[in-house]
């Protein structure tokens, strides 16, 4: 029984160092990486930041960029995109690998792609018309969720 409450113990420890570990802390424009503030500028030129912040968690550091058109952009610790949800706006077509755009001209026309973002296996998009197409690295469909 001992064991147990001593377990149990260390691992509440374990659990609250790990979620105050984790943490959003709003930033300056500033303090971005450098790849990130080019990113923005050269892709959303016209818009500005509403606000950054990094999330520092156990095991890596992100941050998020809010623009004035309501588009949210996530960046990985170097300041490479890793997400852009653009709402109802299409997503620049420049961040869209050809072979992506290209499916999606042909299967959806009536539809523009309003998030993309970058996963292990490759990408996922997701649609106007709410689809959810995901994409190996070669820009091949491998899976649709509605």
């Amino acid at each position: 029984m001992k064991k147990q409450v001593l377990f149990l113990a260390a691992m509440m420890c374990m659990m609250h160092a790990v979620s105050t570990f984790a943490r959003d802390r709003i930033i300056t424009v500033e303090q971005l990486p450098a790849a990130a503030k080019t990113f923005v500028n050269d892709t959303f030129s016209g818009h500005s930041i509403s606000y950054a912040k990094v999330e520092t968690d156990f095991l890596k550091k992100t941050y998020e960029v809010r623009l004035d058109n309501g588009t949210k952009i996530e960046f990985d610790k170097n300041g490479t995109f890793d997400k852009v949800d653009c709402g109802i706006n299409a997503v620049p077509a420049k961040l869209i690998p050809a072979t992506i755009a290209n499916y999606v001209k042909t299967n959806y026309p009536k539809t523009k792609i309003t998030k993309i973002d970058k996963e292990r296996y490759g990408y996922e998009v997701e649609l106007s018309n709410d689809l959810d197409l995901k994409f190996n690295h070669e820009g091949v469909l491998i899976d649709i969720d509605d």
